[in-house]
């Protein structure tokens, strides 16, 4: 078994686990998971704009007119998408998820609306901060590994856990962009 392999059925064992195991874990999974992979990189990204002097992306105050409504709009998206999970009984953290495939709200129209929002929270801080660090070095870095994270080990997992279901939905509706219709 490859070091893939060991890694899904790490995530596997731990999603269908105790209850009450998960439920303890979940919190502070998550903190540490969001100081990780959010808050340490944009430390460092403001670290790089002012070791290298680099220029404010935007002035001020059109960076606050056009960062803050992004925030809004990036945890506005992310936190529907963690009530759809609530619903389900499950919450965002891999280890405690929902039962079954979450297909509403926003997951009606994108597989990741956690992932798009949080990508959205990360550009408007980038503007509000005017770290062009941010902008363009932490959120391309952010889509590639998540994307690749997602490919590699989240959606295998899900596969395995929840069959056919979760396959029928992965081709139905896309990763992280919606679809746009004509009719």
């Amino acid at each position: 078994m490859g070091l893939r392999e060991r890694w899904i059925e790490i995530i596997y064992r731990s999603a269908t686990g105790r209850r009450s195991l998960r439920l303890f874990l979940a919190p502070p999974v998550a903190v540490l998971f969001f100081a990780i992979v959010i808050v340490l990189p944009m430390l460092g990204a403001l670290w790089l704009d002012r070791a290298l002097r680099l220029p404010g992306l935007v002035p001020a105050p059109l960076n606050a007119i056009l960062g803050a409504p992004l925030i809004v709009a990036g945890a506005a998206l992310s936190l529907w998408s963690v009530l759809h999970f609530a619903r389900a009984k499950g919450t965002p953290v891999p280890l405690n998820p929902p039962p079954r495939v979450v297909a509403t709200g926003p997951y009606a129209h994108v597989r990741n609306p956690m992932v798009s929002g949080l990508l959205v929270v990360v550009v408007g801080a980038g503007v509000l901060l005017r770290s062009v660090s941010i902008v363009f070095i932490v959120t391309p870095l952010l889509v590639l590994v998540g994307f690749i994270e997602l490919k590699m080990l989240e959606e295998p997992e899900l596969e395995k856990r929840l069959g056919q279901e979760y396959i029928e939905y992965r081709k139905r509706v896309p990763m992280f962009f919606p679809r746009i219709h004509r009719d």
